[in-house]
Order: C-alpha cells, then structure tokens, then sequence
C-alpha cells in the first residue's frame, strides 16, 4: 500500500537535545562560539590582504581556507541560533536545499584547501631551492580555481538530485541543520541514486584528499629522516605543525561520525559530532594559525603599528 505523500512546505529542526532551563545558557555558548569564528577568520582575512609580507603561496591558500571556515560556519550557525530562541523551530523547503548545497560546498572546498596546503608544505621542504619556481602564481590560481569548480559541481550534483524526491507527511529532522542523510529519512521515493552518489561520490571527494595529505606528509618525513638532524626536524614542526593540527582536527571528527558508529544513541552521537566539525572547528582554526605561526603574529603587529602611525 503507498504511502500518504504530501507537500512539504517546511522542515522542523529538532537541534540539540538541550534541557528548557539550560537553553539560554548554551545560547549565549554558541553565539560567542560563532562570533569568535566570524571575527578570527575576518582577521586573517584582513592581515593576509594588508600585509605584503603574506602574499605568498601559503597564505594565498590560507586565506581561502579561512574564507571557507567563515563561510561553513555562516551556512548552519544564523539558523540554529535562530531556532534556539524559536518556539517552531523550522526551515523552509527552498531553505533546506540552499543549506544542503553550501554545507557541501564550503565543507568540501576546505577539504580542498587543506590538500593544496599539504602539497605547498611538501614542495617547501622537499625541494626549496626550486619553490618559487614550482609553486608558481599560475600554478596557486589554478588549484584554488580548481578546488572551487570541483566543488560547486559535486554540491550541484547532491542539490539537484534531492528534488526529484517526495516526502511524506513525516518533516521532522532530527538534527540542528539540514543534513542530507537525515532528509533522506523522510523520503517516501526511492533514494537509492542519492545514496549511491553520497557513498561513491562522496566517499572519492573524502578518501582522495585524505590519501593526498597522507603522501605529501609521508614523503616529508621521509626526505627529513634521510638526513636526520634536530634542524630538519624542527623545520618540519614549525612549517607544518599549523596544518597538521588543522588537518587532525578536520579529519578526526569526519572519522569519529562516520568510521566509528556508536551501539546506541547514535542520533545524539552524530549531532554532537556534527556541531564538533561545523562549529568548533572552523572557530579553533584561527587560533591554530595566529598562536603558532609567527608571520600572521608579525603581520597583526606591523598593521597595528601603522595604525598607531596613523592616528
């Protein structure tokens, strides 16, 4: 017998499973947490664009990635601060869809950032008497460039597929955002070719990167261990150890939610999962970068210095 289907006009966002008399508290928790990551990324933003000394390949890349982790952030944070202080706490249909497709976007285009980054610390390390010449102007551009193309297709690719489903009278997702796993629960149509591209796709835009970090990383160790010396070893810290605390923090939470399901639960698990890459992350990156990297420290110093100047 089919189902009863029915226009679904909204979607209701269940959240997180927070008690009425701690609501205010973990409100007021996650709107510092989202001002904290709007304002760290604008900073970085502002010092890599104003400060000559970081226009470099590094930075260039840097200065995406925060744009990305700004921009991820925007995406779920104004909508779920939102229904925080709502009594009916829902996205329009169009709404879902629209943040379906820049969660993808902007979670991936970071996805993409990070490999670039790797690549670039691989090519200092391995090879600095042909940097400047291996990571060329052009060759920056078309990776950036490449990494936003790739991505805005894959994100059409899931956005464009998810309305040609009917849903039934069931819209409650249990979730703060609309995740698109948890919206093709509530399907009453096949959703077979959407999981497929979620599995196949997916997992290509998530192994791949992960795998090319993991060999650029591999051959910097190896090129430091041929010619083991506390230098070497020092160099590898301080030029990477910002992006592989930035690429720990990503991947750990990626593979905690879906390479580790939990027995029971697992709905509030992969929530608060879920807040850990979309809110967390993206605000810890920023301190990552300005507290363990003297160039964005020598930036901000010099910029508040020609301020001083100024006035």
């Amino acid at each position: 017998m089919k189902k009863n289907q029915t226009h679904i006009s909204e979607f209701l966002l269940l959240g997180l499973p927070i008690q009425p008399e701690h609501q205010n508290l973990f409100y007021a928790l996650f709107l510092a947490m989202y001002l904290t990551t709007v304002l760290g990324n604008l900073l970085i933003i502002v010092l890599i664009c104003l400060d000559s000394h970081l226009h470099t390949p590094m930075y260039l890349f840097l200065r995406n990635l925060s744009f990305s982790d700004l921009c991820f952030s925007c995406v779920t944070m104004p909508k779920f601060l939102q229904n925080m202080q709502s009594q009916v706490p829902s996205i329009p249909y169009a709404g879902c869809l629209t943040q379906i497709y820049f969660f993808i976007f902007f979670g991936h285009l970071g996805n993409f950032i990070l490999v670039a980054m790797a690549y670039d610390r691989y090519v200092a390390i391995c090879f600095p008497l042909h940097y400047t010449t291996i990571m060329s102007p052009k060759l920056c551009l078309s990776l950036v460039v490449f990494s936003w193309v790739l991505t805005t297709f894959y994100s059409l690719l899931h956005t464009l597929l998810l309305p040609r489903l009917s849903f039934c009278a069931d819209n409650v997702i249990p979730h703060f955002f609309c995740e698109i796993s948890a919206l093709l629960t509530l399907a009453c149509s096949d959703t077979r070719v959407n999981e497929l591209v979620i599995f196949v796709v997916g997992g290509i835009f998530a192994v791949i990167p992960f795998l090319l970090i993991l060999l650029s990383y591999t051959k910097i160790v190896s090129s430091i261990l041929k010619v083991p010396s506390a230098r070497g070893i020092y160099k590898v810290f301080s030029t990477c150890g910002s992006h592989l605390s930035v690429v720990s923090l990503f991947y750990g939470t990626i593979i905690g939610l879906y390479l580790c399901p939990s027995a029971n639960n697992s709905t509030v698990k992969d929530t608060v999962m879920a807040l850990m890459y979309t809110v967390v992350t993206p605000m810890l990156n920023p301190f990552i970068y300005s507290l363990r990297n003297r160039d964005i420290k020598g930036a901000l110093r010099r910029v508040l210095c020609r301020k001083k100047i100024l006035f």
